[in-house]
């Protein structure tokens, strides 16, 4: 063998190498080492990495736990009207919110976020973190800056006005606030939960509710601190119909507007003047010009009486046509149009506390047989019931309602009664859709049209999968007060295609005595003037649908009956008329299809003298069979 043949066949493996008398490595030692130690290099690195990336995440977790249970009670300092106990919690908030976004902007965090996969949930936390501080910085801190201008006390009427001036000051910061949340709540929005974790989808998710949730009552409070100075009259006096609509014989949006009222508002002081009433307006011919499809559904009558505006569920058009019809009969171009009604009148005076009748017209009218003092109690009944019972002359009995208007607002402009109390009435008198506001400023209605306020049946604030129960009057007289209703949707089973089916089901109770042919009044009764006996109740129901939508079908008692399909603003509109004896009732049912709104439906009301959460059930589901 030679010596290079002997050479090559030492095996590598021996890990020795003949040469100068001394014994090296071999290259795949060296190889094996260095690999080695490489990867006890990246274990150790990599589990430094994780435990830095844990540690802070733990600290951001911490951190965002700690702010959240603060909301609450920022809320109550506010509530409270504790500003300085709220400028304290606002600075803590900000404490945690900006650790947190200091723990998600460190350069490992960052890097981590690049990775393939894992990468988005750091990222989605990162964008979480960054949102809440920029909430708390940017949003809640300025805002508390402000919140000791417009405590409770500041934002309602007083004898001297409204002081408009900190509202104006703190409209900028309200709008700054209110768009630092909408844009985080955008950014949020726009991650893909789907490819996340679930320990951050979680997080996210609940972080998205609460910028929406935040988001929206901001965006209101933006808008309304941009709306209050002008219409309250900052610049110029402003001057608006008040219309009073009577629940007793119902209207689409309530009631009959009878009584009716200019209400100025110079520089935040609210004052009433130029009482009138409908049937002082009189008929108006030619009829004053409507919507052409609107007066397919309701009739020409719209624009031919004042009483008769609100046939239409749609308040801007009410407002719009009341308007004209009082600049052509009194000369005097306004600025808007307000309503309310006697139950909302009732939510005041449950905070004002009780108001006495002290006009001498107005003692000598009731003869001692009404109340000469008003309180929520008693409001209602008085003014949609006793009244007719005591009072014969329909002209004297729009002097009586105005009056108890002039009192009630007389009270809620002095400042009588607790700021909160009178803010909370009069939010629920919006809520339930009795108070209604329509401006004729363009840019004012805009903004408008996005609220309940507006009283809008279609638009901005009307939901996808909304449905409308409004009722119309059909017996002339007063006999709506008796009439019981409920309102409740039936969600069928999706059909083929995709359409959904909803049912509205409405029940009507007529609650008058039996022997109410006598025993009421027959300006109640309306005493078979227009072709309805004396004591029977009869209605004009209507049920809209959402928009795209097709009425297809109405029901009575069970049964199947011609019923009237319009269209307003693209919405279905099913009618038919309702009569009731005393003590009877009657179920009418319309069923809506080819509904491709995928939202919870929900419904809006006529509102009655009934408490609306008691006049609309809760939804229910039909069982679908097991071929659907």
């Amino acid at each position: 063998m030679t010596d290079t043949e002997r050479e090559e066949s030492i095996p590598e493996e021996s890990g020795m190498l003949q040469g100068g008398g001394q014994t090296v490595p071999s290259k795949r030692r060296r190889r094996v080492l260095t690999a080695g130690i490489c990867l006890v290099a990246v274990l150790v690195l990599g589990g430094a990495a994780v435990l830095w990336l844990s540690a802070k995440a733990s600290t951001i977790k911490a951190e965002l736990w700690s702010s959240t249970q603060l909301v609450p009670k920022l809320k109550e300092s506010i509530l409270q009207n504790r500003p300085a106990d709220a400028t304290e919690v606002a600075d803590e908030l900000r404490d945690h919110t900006a650790s947190a976004r200091e723990a998600a902007s460190d350069p490992l965090w960052s890097l981590a976020a690049a990775m393939p996969w894992l990468g988005a949930n750091f990222s989605a936390t990162t964008e979480i973190a960054r949102s809440a501080d920029d909430v708390a910085t940017l949003g809640v801190a300025p805002l508390v800056k402000v919140y000791d201008s417009l405590n409770w006390d500041k934002l309602v009427p007083s004898g001297n006005g409204t002081d408009l001036n900190p509202i104006q000051k703190a409209a900028p910061a309200v709008a700054s606030a209110a768009n630092v949340v909408r844009s985080s709540a955008e950014r949020l929005n726009a991650i893909d939960a789907g490819s996340l974790l679930p320990q951050i989808a979680g997080p996210l998710t609940q972080a998205r509710q609460q910028l929406s949730s935040v988001g929206d009552e901001l965006d209101t409070a933006s808008d309304a601190a941009g709306l209050a100075p002008a219409m309250l009259g900052s610049d110029k006096p402003r001057h608006y119909l008040l219309l009073v609509q009577n629940n007793a014989e119902a209207r689409a949006t309530g009631g009959i507007p009878g009584a009716l009222v200019v209400l100025t508002a110079d520089k935040g002081k609210l004052s009433l003047s130029t009482e009138s009433s409908a049937t002082e307006l009189g008929a108006f011919n030619p009829a004053v010009s409507v919507d052409a499809e609107q007066e397919r559904i309701y009739s020409s009558r719209m624009g031919t009486f004042m009483q008769d505006v609100n046939f239409t569920p749609d308040f801007p058009t009410s407002a719009v046509t009341a308007l004209t019809m009082w600049e052509q009969k009194k000369g005097e171009k306004l600025d808007g149009v307000v309503s309310i009604d006697p139950v909302a009148l009732g939510y005041i005076l449950d905070a004002t506390g009780p108001v006495t009748l002290q006009d001498p017209q107005v003692q000598a009218l009731n003869s001692g047989k009404l109340p000469t003092q008003l309180s929520g109690k008693n409001v209602v009944k008085t003014l949609l019931s006793d009244v007719y019972a005591q009072i014969k002359d329909p002209k004297q009995q729009d002097v009586y309602f105005a009056a108890v208007a002039r009192e009630i607002f007389g009270a809620f402009t002095s400042g009588k009664g607790n700021a909160k109390s009178l803010l909370a009435g009069v939010g629920k008198g919006v809520e339930e859709h009795r108070v209604l506001l329509w401006s004729a400023d363009t840019a004012e209605q805009t903004t408008l049209a996005k609220y309940t306020l507006s009283g809008s049946i279609s638009g901005p604030s009307v939901p996808a999968a909304q449905f409308g129960a409004y009722f119309n009057d059909g017996t002339g007289a007063k006999m709506d007060y008796y009439v019981n209703r409920t309102v409740q949707l039936i969600q069928q089973c999706t059909a083929p295609g995709g359409y959904g089916t909803v049912k509205v089901r409405i029940t009507s109770t007529n609650t008058a005595p039996a022997d109410a042919a006598t025993s009421l009044p027959a300006y109640v009764t309306g005493g078979g003037s227009y072709g309805v006996p004396a004591g029977t109740a009869q209605s004009n129901v209507i049920a809209y649908g959402p928009a795209q939508a097709y009425v297809e079908t109405a029901t009575q008692d069970g049964k199947n009956v011609p019923f009237g399909a319009q269209r307003h603003d693209e919405r279905p509109v099913g009618a038919l008329s309702v009569r009731l004896a005393p003590g009877q009732s009657s179920t009418v049912e319309f069923t809506f299809g080819k509904i491709v709104q995928n939202s919870q439906p929900e419904v809006v009301v006529t509102p009655t003298i009934q408490s609306v959460d008691r006049v609309i059930l809760p939804t229910q589901s039909e069982s679908c069979g097991p071929d659907r």
